[in-house]
């Protein structure tokens, strides 16, 4: 452990590095969460699954394992080096992805997704704590933020690049890769996107263990009867920062796996124009979202409304009512596609501030694990049952593939209402859960 507890962090140019090079960790891990979308169509067609199935190797198997291996990995984070944990996670995770490439079956490549959600498991809650550490409260949302641009980069090159990759490798077919043999251009696509983060893990090891704010002593793991006196004391903020996003998250994952199959269904776009399009709308649109909620929170933070963090999320909760059931419904593909790049702007604004917010009103020692349940939440709501409903919805309601749209707008006029209700009931709550020292701060 470098530095004293109460070493101000976040002040210098190491801890922007550090902060770097989490970002890009992120990055990379949504590139192999979301190059998947683009390649729905090719997979369905090779191994014959039907939406919903498809919707579980999106969701279900990537969500499975990161909620079983996520806490206990952030109880070690709350005691232990988060650096190694982090560095170990991008390296389990990318061998996965490229593992995912040797899938010749359904099974095997669901077993794969299991892996590679296992893996990414280690990187949130333990990047989460360290990086409140490097940075203090007045700083902390921008730097939350920052990192969560990550979604963005990741969603938007996984988008740009891999649409681009899947057209060339289609024009390469039939390949041949020594020790594999004959591979399709989806297999190969999994292969790309999942080696340069073998070499992202061994440069993470760089990273120094930052020592934890407001804490002395030998890291120790908090008593279970503890941190469930802590949460329920503010079961309040805690229920309506976690609903809230996990909300939120479920109608972004359930709109932005089945993205590429509408404007490819709707409107008759292949891979490389959606990746470029849609890709770019993703990647300008979600960073600049992303930042600018975190420098707004930042910002009326340091002025001292103790809902700064929040007001953020609250704004960008509200917007995306309108823009996420209209979109499907546009005429247009131009229409779509300008109501996508709104939603993921204002789908940008709660990260910052909402992770933030998590963070001031839970003692640090607990900070990895309570990141470790809302990703639980997250994973099990936003990201395993979003997919799922709006192919349920297209599967079992409408009974036809080109009903897409209007499974997407109803998803989406059901719960970002809801979303909003969850925030808005943390808004309530929060003064009186933050701690005091974050208070003062």
């Amino acid at each position: 452990m470098t530095g004293r507890p109460d070493d101000p962090a976040g002040h210098g140019a190491y801890a922007w590095y550090v902060l770097a090079i989490l970002t890009l960790a992120n990055s990379f891990a949504f590139v192999d969460r979301q190059v998947l979308a683009l390649l729905v169509e090719p997979i369905r067609r090779d191994l014959g699954a039907s939406d919903t199935v498809m919707s579980l190797l999106y969701g279900i198997s990537f969500s499975l394992f990161y909620v079983v291996v996520g806490l206990p990995m952030a109880r070690l984070a709350d005691r232990s080096n988060r650096r190694n944990i982090i560095a170990w996670s991008i390296l389990a995770w990318s061998f996965m992805t490229m593992l995912c490439g040797m899938a010749r079956s359904f099974a095997m490549l669901f077993v794969s997704r299991i892996g590679v959600g296992a893996g990414e498991a280690g990187l949130t809650p333990s990047a989460q704590s360290m990086l409140s550490d490097y940075f203090g409260p007045e700083r902390r949302a921008l730097a939350l933020g920052i990192f969560a641009m990550g979604i963005y980069i990741g969603g938007g090159m996984a988008l740009v690049i891999g649409g681009y990759v899947i057209v060339w490798l289609e024009g390469l077919s039939p390949l041949s890769l020594p020790l594999l043999g004959a591979v399709k251009p989806w297999q190969a696509t999994f292969l790309i996107v999942g080696a340069p983060g073998l070499l992202l893990g061994l440069l993470a090891f760089s990273i120094r263990e930052p020592a934890r704010r407001g804490s002395v002593g030998t890291p120790r793991a908090v008593p279970f009867a503890e941190m469930g006196a802590h949460l329920r004391a503010r079961r309040w903020s805690y229920i309506g920062i976690i609903g809230g996003l996990s909300l939120m998250i479920l109608v972004g994952n359930g709109t932005g796996a089945w993205i590429p199959a509408f404007f490819a269904r709707k409107f008759g776009w292949g891979p490389a124009e959606i990746g470029l399009r849609y890709g770019l709308v993703v990647f300008l649109c979600g960073t600049a979202g992303t930042v600018c909620g975190g420098l707004l929170a930042s910002t009326l933070r340091r002025r001292g409304y103790l809902r700064a963090n929040l007001w953020a999320a609250t704004i960008g909760f509200a917007v995306l009512i309108p823009v996420t059931i209209g979109f499907p419904l546009a005429p247009t593909p131009e229409l779509a596609l300008t109501l996508i790049g709104v939603m993921n702007f204002f789908a940008g604004f709660p990260f910052g501030g909402g992770y933030a917010a998590l963070q001031e009103i839970t003692p640090n020692r607990m900070r990895a694990q309570i990141a470790a349940v809302m990703m639980l939440f997250v994973n099990l709501i936003g990201a395993g049952l979003g997919p799922t409903l709006v192919a349920l919805a297209t599967d079992r309601l409408f009974a036809d593939p080109a009903a897409l749209p209007l499974s997407i707008a109803l998803v989406s006029a059901v719960m970002s209402p809801l979303a909003l209700g969850f925030i808005a009931l943390a808004l309530i709550h929060h003064p009186r859960a933050i701690l005091p020292r974050e208070a003062a701060a």
